[in-house]
């Protein structure tokens, strides 16, 4: 009777290890440089069109739309090279 628990205690174990397993990262490491790349353009541009939502002052939201143009462009570049 004890074996019977510990084989299922074993089993739980071993089904317990495989959910837990983290997927294999199969990409190269050009596409995961790339791949933060893009990740950080995207944060850059959220942020920067965030702020343009707020400012007021027509210098600075010149500056930010400029801004927006070159981090769209950077996207763009990175799509292109996909």
């Amino acid at each position: 009777m004890a074996r019977g628990w510990e084989s299922k205690a074993v089993e739980s174990q071993q089904d317990e290890a495989l959910r837990e397993r983290k997927p294999v990262d199969r990409r190269t490491d050009a596409q995961r440089t790339r791949d933060a790349k893009r990740y950080e353009l995207s944060l850059s541009r959220t942020r920067t069109a965030n702020d343009l939502e707020h400012a007021t002052h027509p210098a600075h939201r010149e500056t930010l739309t400029r801004a927006l143009r070159a981090l769209d462009a950077q996207l763009r570049e990175l799509d292109i090279e996909s």
